[in-house]
């Protein structure tokens, strides 16, 4: 079986002050883009369960440090499975930028293994265990918005999650540096910098009024709490922003604690050209669709 695990951007990112168990609320509005990972998935019997993963980025894990084997073995132990499952990991989502490509990895594993296994999570009398979004919750906070994407606001950890439109606004552009920024430095230094407030996240914006807006309109509105303690910790990346809102007088935004910045425009020939005003050696620049219509399933191998 093929799987497609897109890669998302936090359009929106409001955090609040941190809960006694030392993780910070969120108010979130993310949406899937058009930059995908692929899975490769196969089983065969066997006393035990062994899970085999492979993955064409050598600096990723393929062992229980990997989301995908995390996934998988909460997936069988859920559903009392054996057998060996092999799995290869095709990488285009870069790791550590903000886009939540092993969270979309281990939500599409999810979803892959429950066909495969005609609907797991059950105690062997058809009963349902666990949902897959229990599954998904207890393995990271972005792994629930995938499995009920393409656009939605999370709340909690990022587990309560409520399907919304997808912006109007159907293109971006993604901008890469080659350098990313540390996710629990950059929640250290938003607390240091005393950032977190209750009124970060309520009232919540009038999402079905901003998902119909013109994308220069939205972009206006969008905002990510985490930009301050990640320019702080980066100053090169809040240099590029700059430089990107100057070429293309326009918002630029960051996509969860970096290092992945973005825009929005309403047409594919706007972003394109776009794109091209600010491609460098140095900083990755790709066209993508927002929300768009894909199989996760592609294709049974």
């Amino acid at each position: 079986m093929r799987l497609l695990a897109p890669a998302k951007i936090n359009l929106h990112l409001r955090v609040g002050p941190p809960m006694a168990d030392g993780f910070h609320p969120l108010l979130t509005w993310m949406c899937t883009v058009g930059l995908f990972d692929t899975l490769e998935v196969s089983n065969q019997s066997a006393a035990s369960l062994q899970i085999h993963l492979d993955c064409d980025d050598l600096s990723l894990p393929t062992d229980g440090r990997n989301l995908v084997v995390r996934a998988t073995q909460l997936f069988c132990d859920a559903s009392k499975i054996t057998g060996s499952i092999h799995i290869r990991l095709r990488k285009t989502i870069p790791a550590g930028g903000g886009l939540g490509g092993g969270s979309s990895d281990a939500a599409a594993i999810l979803t892959g293994l429950r066909k495969i296994f005609g609907g797991g999570c059950s105690d062997g009398r058809g009963e349902e265990r666990e949902s897959l979004p229990q599954l998904a919750a207890q393995l990271g906070s972005d792994v629930p918005f995938f499995l009920d994407g393409p656009s939605a606001v999370c709340r909690g950890r990022g587990e309560i999650v409520r399907p919304v439109a997808a912006p109007a606004a159907q293109w971006g552009i993604l901008l890469m540096p080659p350098f990313g920024v540390s996710t629990p430095q950059a929640y250290r230094r938003f607390d240091d910098m005393n950032l977190g407030h209750a009124e970060n996240l309520a009232p919540e914006p009038p999402w079905q009024s901003w998902t119909a807006l013109p994308a220069i309109e939205l972009m206006q509105r969008l905002v990510n709490d985490l930009e301050a303690p990640a320019f702080s910790l980066v100053p090169e990346l809040d240099a590029v922003r700059r430089q990107c809102e100057d070429k293309l007088a326009r918002p630029v935004r960051m996509s969860g604690s970096g290092s992945t910045l973005f825009t929005l425009y309403d047409r594919r020939d706007e972003a394109e050209t776009a794109s091209e005003k600010v491609q460098r050696k140095d900083l990755g620049s790709v066209v993508v669709a927002l929300a768009p219509a894909i199989e996760l399933i592609l294709n049974e191998v």
